[in-house]
C-alpha cells in the first residue's frame, strides 16, 4: 500500500490541438516492447512513485539525465532482445492540476546495446515535454 508521501504516475497525452489522435507516446513505446520489459519498467515507476523520487535510490534502473534532456529521468531496462528500452519521466512536485506530486511519462525508446540512441527520439521527447508543460494533458 502507498504511504502518504507516495507520488502519483501520469502519462502523458497529446491535446487535440496537437494530434487529432490524442495519442499517448509512452503507452504505445509500452506496447511495442516485450512483456517483461514493460512489466519491469511499471515496477520500477511504481517503486520510483512510492520512495517517493526524491529518495528514491535508481540502482541503474532510475537516472537523472543531463546535457539537452536534463530535467528528465529515464527508466532503464535490458531486455532479452539485446536491446535497451527507455522510457522518459518528468517530476512535477506539488502539481495541483495532476492531484498533487507525480511522475509524468512522457515517451520511449529502444535501441541495441552498445549504440546512441537516435538524436530524433531525444528531440521527439523534448517536443512532448514542451507540449506537456503548455498544454498540462495527462491520460485520464
Amino acid at each position: 500500500m502507498a504511504t502518504p508521501d507516495a507520488w502519483l504516475i501520469h502519462f502523458f497525452q497529446r491535446h487535440t490541438e496537437d494530434d487529432l489522435n490524442r495519442a499517448v507516446p509512452a503507452i504505445e513505446f509500452l506496447d511495442g516492447v516485450p512483456v517483461k520489459v514493460r512489466a519491469e519498467m511499471q515496477a520500477v515507476l511504481e517503486a520510483v512513485a512510492a520512495a517517493p523520487p526524491p529518495a528514491f535510490s535508481g540502482g541503474g534502473k532510475w537516472e537523472a539525465m543531463h546535457d539537452d534532456m536534463a530535467g528528465f529521468y529515464e527508466v532503464r531496462v535490458r531486455g532479452a532482445d539485446r536491446r535497451n528500452h527507455r522510457l522518459f519521466c518528468i517530476l512535477e512536485r506539488d502539481a495541483k492540476d495532476l492531484g498533487g506530486s507525480s511522475v509524468v511519462v512522457i515517451d520511449g525508446l529502444s535501441k541495441p546495446v552498445r549504440q546512441a540512441a537516435d538524436p530524433r527520439d531525444y528531440r521527439r521527447a523534448l517536443a512532448y515535454r514542451t507540449e506537456f508543460t503548455a498544454r498540462r494533458t495527462v491520460l485520464a
